[in-house]
């Protein structure tokens, strides 16, 4: 009984003192960036080819969103806790005191534990064996591997627009970019966020598997493993605090965003071919994979085209003023829409 509820307790603090602040944080961080870039045109990659162009604003808020159903479900976990004695029975308390209702008090003791105002809660549990069976951990742990999970996948996103050139590194005085190669600023701070989530993620998945099971009435293989919870949510908390150094040291290349969007033309032709599909025009796709597929493709090549097309006037203007950097869909206004409150 003692055990039990003195993990949960460190676990509740723990999580809502410390934890999900930094997790809000990083939260409120993407969210402002995806507002700021909302309108930045960006190319986009499917199978790593040039793909409909974004917005970077819109990239980043994919993220943002995907954070938010997690943290909009954490308050939905209760941690429970138990305190009914040797087997889960209240036998040893009932005989002492048997005018005692103790469901009731064990109640009263574990839920007077709570602050409303904290997502993570402590709950009753009033069937257990000698041990909490440890279900509520694993939904809790199996929560916060969904968040480095999506934290991971940001990282290495951020990884690769830098790599590209897209994000720019803040060169800080006195820093060390590179322990080898001077010009260098290594992207250090996402690609320690990525191998910490990665240690915390191998350890929640070891807990969720493990801490649910335990023979008959109880087996003591559960205590070692309790005692690393902490090294997992350190673990998660050493990642969060390099994600939000990492974000506070780049700066949006919008210029070599722009470029690489207007150097890729070729991926209008999914404007052009739908376009020409409700104009009537026959087998449009296979007339623009002559213009595109396998060739440099330039703008004007696609003007080109459209003059030689048997289509009217209004089309072909309507054809002339796409651009790969106004071709962005609903990608502003998606952002614009997206509310943060959770």
């Amino acid at each position: 009984d003692i055990n039990n509820l003195s993990y949960s307790l460190m676990l509740k603090d723990g999580f809502n003192e410390v934890i999900y602040k930094e997790i809000l944080k990083l939260y409120n961080t993407l969210y402002e960036l995806s507002l700021e870039y909302k309108d930045l045109p960006m190319l986009a990659r499917t199978h790593g080819q040039p793909a409909t162009p974004t917005t970077f604003g819109k990239e980043i808020l994919v993220f943002v969103s995907r954070l938010k159903e997690e943290l909009r479900l954490l308050p939905e976990v209760k941690l429970l806790s138990k305190l009914n004695g040797a087997t889960g029975g209240y036998n040893a308390f009932n005989v002492s005191f048997p005018e005692t209702d103790w469901q009731k008090f064990s109640e009263k003791i574990i839920n007077g534990f709570n602050n409303d105002s904290v997502p993570l809660k402590i709950s009753f549990n009033k069937v257990t064996t000698q041990i909490e069976p440890h279900d509520s951990l694993s939904r809790i742990f199996d929560a916060m591997k969904r968040i480095n999970t999506i934290l991971i996948d940001f990282s290495q996103d951020i990884w690769r627009y830098i790599s590209d050139g897209w994000i720019k590194q803040k060169v800080i005085k006195g820093e060390i970019g590179s322990s080898a190669m001077p010009h260098k600023v290594n992207p250090i701070d996402f690609e320690n966020a990525e191998g910490n989530l990665g240690i915390a993620n191998s350890l929640f998945s070891f807990f969720s598997s493990k801490l649910m099971i335990s023979r008959l009435q109880r087996d003591l293989s559960d205590s070692t493993v309790l005692r690393n919870i902490g090294v997992s949510l350190s673990h998660s908390l050493l990642a969060y605090c390099s994600l939000a150094k990492g974000l506070s040291k780049i700066e949006i290349n919008s210029d070599l965003i722009t470029e690489s969007l207007r150097n890729t033309p070729e991926i209008i032709a999914e404007a052009y071919q739908n376009i020409l599909r409700m104009s009537g025009v026959d087998k449009p796709y296979e007339l623009l994979k002559e213009v595109t597929r396998g060739k440099e493709s330039r703008i004007e090549d696609f003007h080109v085209f459209v003059e030689n097309l048997k289509i009217n006037d209004d089309i072909k203007k309507r054809l002339l003023l796409i651009r790969p950097e106004n071709y962005i869909g609903l990608s502003s206004k998606i952002v614009e829409e997206f509310d943060k409150n959770f």
